[in-house]
């Protein structure tokens, strides 16, 4: 009976202290254009995420929040790109087939690991 108490504690502790990479869910590492970075006219945008993603689970909008000269202009989704993503899985590439405007962009992304967890973030960069 102890020694069955012994396991059974080993084990609830073995799953409280797993390593973080078990835990853990997709993230974003990296993006090109940087995080409130100003770019001159990307031809593509790049998103990095810590593990392989399921592509099926993930998906990106390019959304114009901002443009000079006019205050009241609203959200304008931009569908002029291609996603592709690279062979191990882990970097999603949005290549435009026209330049950025000038102004200010948010790239809106959700996406899933191993796990199954969907995570969501948003890159916002200037053009100008």
């Amino acid at each position: 009976m102890r020694h069955s108490v012994f396991l059974a504690a080993a084990a609830l502790f073995a799953g409280v202290a797993a390593p973080a990479p078990l835990l853990a869910h997709v993230g974003l590492v990296s993006a090109t254009p940087v995080q409130g970075s100003t770019a001159k006219s990307p031809s593509r945008i790049t998103l990095t995420f810590n593990e392989k993603v399921a592509p099926a689970t993930a998906s990106a909008a390019i959304i114009m929040t901002a443009m000079p000269g006019m205050a009241d202009h609203g959200e304008m989704a931009i569908r002029n790109f291609v996603a592709s993503w690279s062979a191990d899985g882990t970097t999603m590439t949005l290549t435009l087939k026209k330049p950025l405007p000038k102004g200010t962009y948010d790239v809106r992304w959700q996406a899933a690991g191993t796990d199954g967890h969907v995570a969501r973030g948003t890159v916002t960069f200037d053009v100008g």
